[in-house]
């Protein structure tokens, strides 16, 4: 903004002063102002002498900007974004509650080891740990005395396949391979209701090594067991790792990887 005054008296003055916000940047400076005598400047102009008593006996010019500029400040990331950082981890699962026992169904995500190209590969297939706890009382059910059966990829896909007619069963040792394999036997039945209102989730655990000999059963409705399938069909691409894969394809990669070997078993098959 700018401002300009002529007076006989006071002489012409011209004052110049940008607003508070102009651009991004700004800088401070110093008022600059100079005068030189009237004389001097307009002596060699050939004026009257009333338009010379008219003119201004100093001229002035004060360029100032406000005291306090300071830079705008930069615009603050998204509130509820992480940037640089992994994202929180989130626990999740699906619970089953009846008068003798409760069930309750979480995920566990695979595991990724680095290979020398500095890419990632699945070293372990993710899969869902089942918890059992029975009653201890009406609602109450002693989560101390709770026994676990983790249900692996496969197992999973048995389950998602069984009609309403239908059973399974798994065996598990946790110490197989191990010294101590064989003395810890871990067996889960999945059968169908009587009624054929859903089916009974039984697991069995005998224990040699502290003498325990635990048997938790619970009966799944038709609804329950909808959910469990419904649960299981949406989780089991991730529990393979497939949408980290799937995330992380580049059409540079697809080209690069094709160069590097034409004649894969891939490209073999594709050309069938």
């Amino acid at each position: 903004m700018s401002n300009f005054s002529l007076s006989p008296t006071a002489g012409f003055s011209l004052n110049h002063q940008n607003p508070t916000k102009t651009s991004p940047y700004h800088y401070h400076h110093q008022p600059l102002s100079f005068s030189s005598s009237i004389n001097s400047i307009f002596a060699p102009l050939n004026f009257s002498a009333s338009t010379h008593k008219a003119l201004p006996r100093n001229l002035s010019l004060t360029c100032r900007h406000s005291d306090y500029f300071e830079p705008q400040q930069s615009q603050q990331q998204p509130q509820g974004k992480l940037y640089g950082v992994s994202s929180p981890k989130v626990f999740v699962g699906y619970s089953i509650y009846k008068g003798k026992a409760a069930l309750t169904i979480e995920p566990r995500s695979p595991e990724f080891s680095p290979i020398n190209s500095g890419a990632f590969k699945l070293s372990k297939e993710g899969m869902v740990l089942l918890q059992f706890a029975p009653a201890a009382g009406v609602r109450q059910y002693d989560w101390s005395r709770k026994q676990v059966f983790s249900l692996s990829v496969t197992e999973m896909g048995s389950i998602i396949s069984l009609g309403a007619k239908d059973s399974c069963e798994f065996f598990h040792d946790p110490n197989k391979g191990r010294s101590d394999e064989g003395k810890v036997r871990k067996v889960l039945k999945v059968e169908p209701l009587p009624d054929g209102s859903g089916h009974f989730f039984n697991l069995s655990v005998q224990n040699k090594l502290i003498n325990l000999d635990e048997n938790i059963y619970i009966p799944v409705t038709k609804a329950e067991f909808a959910v469990l399938v419904s649960a299981f069909n949406f989780v089991v691409p991730y529990l393979l790792g497939w949408h980290t894969a799937a995330n992380s394809f580049k059409p540079e990669d697809t080209s690069r990887s094709n160069n590097a070997n034409p004649r894969s078993g891939a490209e073999l098959e594709w050309n069938r």
